[in-house]
């Protein structure tokens, strides 16, 4: 019986650095008796952190390479982790208040100071409407901190409500703060696909920009109202011959005024006639044959126009 040789798949392992963000992978060849939920050190594009295993992953092929797991995280780191996070509501009030002494901060609000594990690093996270020049602030803080090196960052809208957290205008927790990892691009053109108000107060968040739950039943919407009638469409129904006034991609149906009778009627999508495909269908029908040319044809049409002019000319 010949050997047979199995290839097992490279894995890597998915680390989150925030209780609600995005995964990284690393490689953890050094650790093969790494699980999900220990605590590792690694090295990043911020410095030495701390993160926790969420999981892991097949590899992606190609040459890409993943930065390897440094070591894990030891109890005195855990403590330390504990020890400069208690710290941070306070620094962040330092931040704010040399700010205000310095000036020309009015329209920038200070969101939060982070810590890494090991209180290396302190990054404060601010947020404003335009570009701003904080390298005197940054210059103040510096000396403020000297034990850590200190980096300031411009965060959007939608990364404040993410870190302050609250409840949305659904009476729950944002979403952004429990669940979602990751932004994704939404337009008002979804909150059209849905037949959502277009009443700023519907349709925006607490962060001032478009919801991040118009995204969530956007393609089921559309496939939906991929099969059903548009707007305006002329439709045979059980009540008679209609048009469509409105569309329910929900109930797979549409809202069809029948003048006939002067009544409106909500028709199930297998219910419905596509009058205007059926008579275009029945229209080309009965045009010559375009698609065997002006020969011989035996697909039951009428021959072309240029056999047609030849059989008039003999």
């Amino acid at each position: 019986m010949s050997d047979v040789t199995v290839e097992h798949q490279r894995t890597v392992a998915g680390v989150r650095f925030q209780k609600v963000g995005k995964l990284y992978h690393f490689d953890y060849s050094n650790f093969p008796d790494l699980q999900v939920g220990d605590f590792v050190i690694v090295e990043t594009a911020r410095g030495r952190q701390m993160g926790e295993v969420m999981g892991f992953a097949p590899a992606e092929d190609g040459e890409r390479e993943y930065k390897p797991i440094l070591r894990m995280a030891t109890p005195r780191d855990l403590v330390l982790k504990q020890e400069w996070e208690s710290r941070q509501d306070e620094a962040l009030r330092v931040c704010q208040n040399k700010a205000k002494e310095l000036g020309g901060f009015d329209g920038v609000k200070f969101v939060a100071a982070l810590y890494n594990y090991d209180g290396s690093m302190l990054t404060f996270l601010y947020s404003a409407d335009d570009k701003v020049n904080v390298s005197k602030l940054w210059a103040e803080l510096a000396k403020l901190f000297p034990d850590s090196q200190v980096e300031m960052r411009q965060i959007g809208p939608r990364d404040v409500a993410k870190l302050l957290g609250g409840f949305g205008a659904c009476g729950i927790l944002r979403c952004c703060s429990t669940f979602l990892t990751d932004f994704s691009p939404i337009s008002i053109k979804m909150a059209k696909a849905q037949g959502i108000s277009l009443n700023p107060s519907e349709i925006t968040g607490m962060c001032g920009r478009l919801r991040c739950c118009l995204v969530y039943e956007y393609e089921q919407y559309v496939e939906a109202r991929g099969r059903l009638p548009k707007k305006n469409k002329r439709v045979g129904t059980p009540f008679g011959e209609g048009k469509v006034i409105d569309v329910h991609p929900l109930q797979d149906a549409v809202t069809v005024y029948v003048a006939e009778s002067d009544s409106y009627h909500l028709v199930s999508r297998e219910d419905l006639v596509p009058l205007e495909e059926l008579e275009a269908l029945a229209k080309k029908a009965k045009e010559p044959c375009t698609k065997h040319g002006d020969g011989p044809c035996e697909c039951g049409a009428k021959p072309g126009k240029a056999a047609t002019d030849e059989a008039g000319d003999s």
